[in-house]
């Protein structure tokens, strides 16, 4: 497996992201974009890039704060993610860069791009979606899935009338920071917009179930491995779905 630090900009921001894939494969492949939780693209995006590539795709992580930035903190973490949970044009724009950035390496069948995040980055492929971009599809773990967040209120971005792509929202039932409401939302929304689109919500499972360093229920932060290998299949069927390999 080769991986590969890949520095690229955006407007106002100069972002390191992570490239992984089978240097022994010389043939164009599907490419998946990881998005990172709050804390940044951290050894944790790294992992389950390396997991992604080893399915036989081109993983990249990519860095939606720039310089690599990542916290150790719940605040560090929470003063990373508010600028573009607010705003979610500059978002848009920084998910839009690393898709173009990904679409033309040699190594990838642009025609076959998807993409998969968790918590924070879970909500930024379901932005990345609507943009309108060609993307077959995202799948979000954990994600944060509306537009109020505690005190934080966002300011949507573009919003293409209708979604090209493929959803997949892997979602805990016992999760605090997602209300059905928000569901709701996005439900009406991609059925509206004629999207693809299903949710799979799984029992006794909180946020972040898939970080195997989460433990704090009382916070509902808890990993779950059951949910985590469920959900993880899940994703594969999907990508084996919209990459044509069934």
């Amino acid at each position: 497996m080769k991986t590969e630090t890949i520095t690229y900009h955006t407007k106002n921001c100069l972002s390191q992201g992570f490239l992984a894939y089978d240097s022994l494969n010389n043939e164009k492949r599907p490419a998946v974009i990881v998005v990172h939780p709050w804390q940044g693209c951290n050894d944790f995006t790294k992992k389950k890039a390396l997991e992604v590539a080893s399915l036989g795709y081109l993983a990249f992580a990519i860095d939606l704060y720039g310089n690599g930035q990542t916290a150790t903190s719940d605040n560090e973490a929470a003063n990373l993610m508010k600028p573009l949970f607010i705003d979610r044009a500059t978002l848009q724009e920084r998910m839009i860069a690393a898709f173009e950035l990904i679409a033309n390496h040699p190594l990838t069948d642009p025609k076959q791009i998807g993409a998969i995040g968790f918590c924070f980055g879970g909500l930024s492929v379901i932005e990345l979606l609507r943009t309108g971009v060609n993307l077959l599809g995202a799948v979000s773990f954990h994600g944060v899935l509306g537009d109020h967040l505690g005190e934080y209120q966002a300011t949507p971005g573009d919003r293409t009338s209708r979604i090209k792509g493929s959803l997949l929202v892997l979602h805990g039932f016992n999760d605090p920071l997602v209300p059905s409401s928000d569901i709701t939302l996005l439900e009406n929304e991609m059925s509206e917009k004629g999207a693809d689109w299903q949710i799979n919500i799984y029992g006794n499972t909180s946020h972040a179930f898939m970080n195997e360093d989460m433990h704090s229920p009382e916070k509902g932060l808890v990993y779950n491995p059951k949910t985590a290998k469920r959900a993880w299949q899940s994703m594969i069927n999907f990508f084996n779905e919209i990459f044509g390999k069934i």
